[in-house]
């Protein structure tokens, strides 16, 4: 099968090679997947250029990156049900702690990691469903009902933003999204009550009056140390900060006093080791909302197999507006 894949950590055009690799057999309890669409995310980018805490070298001789993907199941191992054949499928956790992901034709993976897609969702929506489409829902959702409670959702024009608004609209809550003044547009099609420009000097008063002087019930915050003050300031006493993500200030400082005496919590999702009742709840969650019409994940760019270094660059790219896929054809 064809196969983008590297041996050592660097820059995706330096290191990214493009050939033929066995077929791989699913064994027990797997299911052989002839991939469609790759989704591409930042962490996969990350982890090819090896800037991951502690990592310096690849776990693997060889490594075909991406954990998000979808395309139809083609063979099962022993013990999975031969029903499952011809089912249409997205991936996740494709390639964590895993040699080989998404970035082929072909991937052999444990069928419960092979979602059923749900009736009229198409295969590129599938692929955008593992990192961006289950960060946002069980950020959203994670602390349950969000019906009559206002959110804040900064970057709520990037891809886990976006889906975000969506998911929060759908919830019932009110929501309050931070934005670049070229993007509040996205946002704001996506549902969002109120967007803000993210450098607006005036933010915390703003979000707040859009609050109705309460403030922030949950969060959800993709630069958690770069916002951390302004968080202290808008978020209402016993609220949540559910964090995904923190890539300008890895060693935040925190105002503790301001956070104690709101009481707030701090819920940090790692999408890839997310328990499997809070993952099948997110997953049913997700799907519903697409059923519904609700969820209309974004999509920015897609790039031929050929380019998954070009793809990979692309995915790092400020104000990228949506998902990136690979079209593995």
């Amino acid at each position: 099968m064809r196969a983008a894949s590297y041996e050592r950590f660097g820059p995706a055009a330096e290191v990214i090679d493009i050939g033929e690799i066995d077929t791989p057999a699913p064994g027990a309890g797997e299911v052989l997947v002839r991939l469609r669409w790759s989704g591409v995310n930042p962490s996969d980018a990350k982890a090819r250029a090896g800037s991951r805490p502690g990592v310096t070298r690849p776990d693997h001789d060889r490594i075909i990156p991406h954990s998000d993907g979808a395309g139809v199941i083609e063979a099962v191992g022993e013990g999975v049900d031969t029903a499952r054949i011809g089912q249409r499928v997205w991936i996740w956790n494709g390639q964590w702690k895993r040699a080989f992901g998404t970035a082929a034709e072909a991937i052999a993976l444990p069928q419960n990691q092979a979602v059923p897609l749900p009736e009229g969702v198409d295969l590129e929506t599938g692929a955008t469903l593992g990192i961006p489409g289950l960060t946002a829902c069980q950020t959203v959702f994670g602390g349950g009902s969000v019906e009559g409670r206002t959110l804040l959702i900064s970057g709520g024009a990037g891809a886990v933003g976006h889906n975000a608004v969506q998911l929060a609209r759908w919830g019932g809550a009110r929501v309050i999204a931070t934005a670049s003044p070229d993007a509040a547009g996205r946002a704001r099609d996506a549902g969002a009550d109120h967007v803000f420009d993210y450098r607006d000097p005036a933010l915390g008063e703003k979000i707040m009056e859009a609050s109705g002087g309460r403030g922030v019930d949950r969060a959800i915050e993709v630069e958690f140390g770069q916002n951390a003050a302004l968080l202290a300031e808008v978020m209402a006493p016993l609220g949540t900060i559910a964090a995904y993500g923190s890539g300008k200030d890895m060693t935040p400082t925190l105002p503790f006093g301001p956070y104690l005496f709101k009481a707030l919590k701090i819920d940090i999702t790692l999408i890839y080791i997310l328990p499997d009742a809070a993952r099948e709840a997110a997953i049913a969650k997700l799907h519903a909302a697409l059923s519904e019409g609700a969820l209309k994940p974004a999509i920015a760019a897609r790039y031929p197999l050929a380019d998954c270094a070009a793809a990979q660059d692309a995915v790092m790219s400020p104000g990228r507006a949506g998902a990136v896929l690979l079209d593995i054809g």
